[in-house]
């Protein structure tokens, strides 16, 4: 298991900058964003070159992420994108392209938009990627149509291909009460990838302002909040998860180099 980030948090600097930063903090791995990587204009010989930037470097791409949400723009737009993505993986050889299932509309019902709207949209990409031995891996941010795990089965169920799968994000499920270990054991054979994030609950606000009201807990770099990340390790251990811990760095207490170092120094216990 390597311990990585997700560019974005560095969108600022230019992928050279972020590959020699990693190096110097120790990292092995990358999640870059498709704006990162150039990803409309990357050729053959751009892949290759990049490839031998990182291999200098030890480093390896965990997955090349492109988080947009079909519901909110042109479908045929968002399925040249993901396809777009998929051909970059496949000449970065990378196996895993992490993105979002949808968006949907305040109020509207998830499991029925997954059934109706997500499944026939996403069913040919998923097919598209197969095709290239890639893997699409959506993560489980509560504002999309997975928020829960029985969004998680209908998604499964109605997206029929064994390429689609999780970028698990335990950090979502903490707040939300959700078991985030029992998820591992239920749902192991779909996590593809994992966001190295956690949450902080104020417990003091909860328990003053209840659970329909913000405020009482946020995202921080992992070790500052609730996740457990000693047994979140060892359960990915248990179902033989051999890819990376991308840090997702929205802890506004830190800056981004400062909390990915930190998010590493701790993680680094554990792998």
């Amino acid at each position: 298991m390597k311990i990585g980030f997700l560019t974005g948090c560095l969108g600022n600097k230019e992928l050279d900058e972020v590959i020699d930063f990693a190096f110097r903090t120790g990292f092995q791995a990358l999640e870059v964003t498709s704006r990162h990587l150039g990803m409309d204009k990357m050729d053959r010989d751009d892949a290759e070159s990049l490839k031998s930037k990182l291999s200098e470097k030890g480093i390896v791409l965990s997955s090349i992420a492109h988080y947009t949400n079909f519901l909110a723009m042109d479908p045929e737009v968002h399925r040249t994108q993901i396809k777009r993505a998929v051909d970059v993986a496949s000449m970065l050889e990378v196996d895993v392209v992490c993105s979002l299932v949808g968006v949907a509309p305040e109020g509207a019902d998830k499991s029925k938009v997954l059934r109706e709207q997500a499944a026939g949209h996403w069913q040919p990409l998923a097919d598209y990627a197969a095709d290239r031995g890639i893997k699409i891996a959506f993560e489980n941010w509560y504002r999309t149509l997975i928020e829960n795990l029985e969004h998680w089965r209908i998604c499964f169920d109605s997206i029929t291909r064994d390429n689609v799968g999780l970028n698990f994000d335990p950090s979502h499920l903490h707040w939300l009460g959700i078991d985030y270990l029992a998820s591992v054991d239920e749902f192991g054979h779909r996590i593809f990838h994992t966001h190295a994030k956690d949450t902080e609950i104020k417990t003091e606000k909860l328990k003053r302002l209840g659970c329909l009201s913000p405020g009482w807990w946020r995202y921080v770099i992992p070790g500052f909040g609730g996740i457990d990340w000693g047994q979140y390790i060892s359960r990915l251990r248990a179902i033989r998860y051999e890819g990376s811990l991308s840090i997702e760095h929205e802890d506004g207490t830190f800056g981004p180099e400062e909390g990915l170092q930190k998010g590493y120094c701790y993680l680094s216990r554990f792998v």
